[in-house]
């Protein structure tokens, strides 16, 4: 299959010989037309020549010899019943009556008949020129004949010259053609090469066509296009890093979903097992086993509502019952709840009533996750506060990587892989989305080695009444 640049040179090579033939031919026939008018001029012009001169000629055969010699032209005199009385190519005696030839017949109609025939007597083809004179007081026909070939000569040797001239033409129209095509082939080949490129996935090439607008218009748009292909792959990547991260949340997510499950369903069963085979345990026995039996059922049952509460979030299918309510009420309930929860643990709240329009459950739910997130990554005590319309949970922990800052508040990303305690990584997404719900967001300062603050801010009724969606 040939290339573009070889169709073109092709196409253009063929399209000037056919050309230079339509010219040649036309050439050929404009030219032969002339030169046969010019003759048949010149016929005429010498036959009236001859007229002046016939009435002083005695040998009318020595005459016709003569003017031959001169002129090269064959010379006929014919009388008026078509005897031939001389010719200077053939013997007169011998050759037939000429009353019927076209050109002396139609000298009778117009003042020089002309013609282009073959000649029975030489056995070629002549133009012959016919005029009817007169020779002391006889009729007469004086022909005048030259041969094609000899009149032609001059023609062809015109066409010669006209050939070496489309040779010429001929050959710096290829050598013409040849750089187009070369300069085609250029442009053509950068834009394969670039191509290349751009499937390679090499979005910084540089496309360099260098002589037709037309490629340089290609360019343009392949650049536009790699553009856009540039972004959606940054896209892809973008996407794909982002279902990697969650592939990877989720399959944390059923490792801790089966550690979380698989201890206390081995603590429910043990007990179960253990109250099946022994009927005659002290009633306290079997109430302490049964009160362990519960507590994991219900560890179980809140890391599922937990699951299901996030799942409802991210289905936009958990609506907002908004009324008024004090704030730091939702802090000290929290932190009394959590304290009974853990007993060990230090827990501080200084909470200044502020009175905000919201989602109470919704917020103590927020409250909670972030004061459980900072028992969870922290040995030492932990403070609530509610100051100036802005609630803080500080933890005096190890802190936060800075790695970590960006992706904490991600569905099921969690800081210590290896830290179950019904941990699914839920909690600060949970607490990002409810506070997008009521216009505030959460605000994260951590040091590594002293601790961790996560707070949001809160308007209070008395400065602004907030609309919620």
């Amino acid at each position: 299959m040939l290339r573009i640049h070889q169709h073109f040179l092709l196409n253009i090579f063929a399209m000037t010989v056919a050309m230079l033939l339509a010219a040649s031919i036309v050439g050929y026939l404009t030219f032969k037309s002339i030169i046969v008018n010019d003759y048949v001029t010149r016929l005429e012009h010498d036959i009236n020549l001859l007229d002046l001169r016939l009435p002083q000629v005695q040998d009318m055969q020595r005459f016709a010899d003569r003017v031959k010699a001169a002129t090269g032209l064959r010379v006929t005199l014919i009388a008026e019943d078509g005897t031939v009385i001389a010719d200077s190519d053939s013997n007169a005696s011998q050759m037939e009556n000429h009353a019927t030839r076209p050109e002396v017949l139609a000298s009778t109609f117009t003042k020089t008949g002309t013609k282009i025939r073959h000649s029975d007597t030489l056995g070629y083809d002549l133009l012959y020129a016919a005029k009817k004179v007169h020779k002391n007081g006889q009729n007469m026909t004086l022909r005048l004949a030259i041969g094609l070939s000899q009149m032609l000569e001059q023609f062809w040797n015109i066409l010669t010259d006209v050939l070496i001239v489309f040779s010429v033409f001929l050959v710096f129209a290829y050598f013409l053609a040849l750089r187009v095509s070369r300069r085609l082939q250029h442009d053509v080949d950068e834009v394969i090469d670039y191509l290349d490129a751009i499937g390679d996935k090499k979005y910084k090439a540089v496309l360099k066509v260098r002589y037709y607008k037309e490629f340089l218009q290609i360019a343009l748009q392949l650049k536009n296009v790699v553009k856009r292909l540039r972004q959606r792959e940054k896209q892809r990547r973008k996407y794909t890093a982002k279902l990697r991260l969650i592939n990877q949340q989720r399959a944390d997510l059923l490792s801790a979903l089966s550690h979380e499950f698989k201890n206390p369903i081995a603590v429910i069963v043990g007990y179960a097992e253990t109250l099946r085979d022994d009927e005659e345990a002290a009633p306290q026995i079997r109430k302490r086993f049964l009160e362990k039996i519960l507590a994991n059922a219900q560890k179980m049952t809140a890391m599922v509502d937990r699951l299901s509460f996030s799942v409802k979030l991210e289905n936009n299918d958990l609506e907002m019952h908004m009324d008024a309510f004090d704030m730091a009420d939702v802090c000290e309930d929290v932190v009394s709840n959590l304290s009974k929860k853990y007993p060990a643990r230090t827990l501080e709240c200084d909470a200044e009533p502020t009175l905000v329009f919201g989602d109470r459950q919704m917020m103590e739910i927020v409250v909670t996750n972030l004061v459980d997130n900072a028992l969870k990554y922290s040995e030492e005590r932990v403070e609530v506060e509610l100051k100036n319309g802005k609630v803080s949970v500080i933890d005096h922990g190890v802190g936060i990587p800075k790695k970590d800052m960006d992706n904490i508040t991600y569905k099921y990303y969690r800081v210590v892989k290896n830290t179950w305690d019904n941990s699914m990584g839920l909690g600060l997404s949970i607490v990002s989305y409810i506070l997008k719900q009521h216009h505030t967001e959460l605000d994260i300062n951590s040091e590594r080695g002293k601790g961790s603050e996560f707070g949001f801010s809160v308007t209070p009724m008395q400065r602004c009444e907030l609309s919620f969606t």
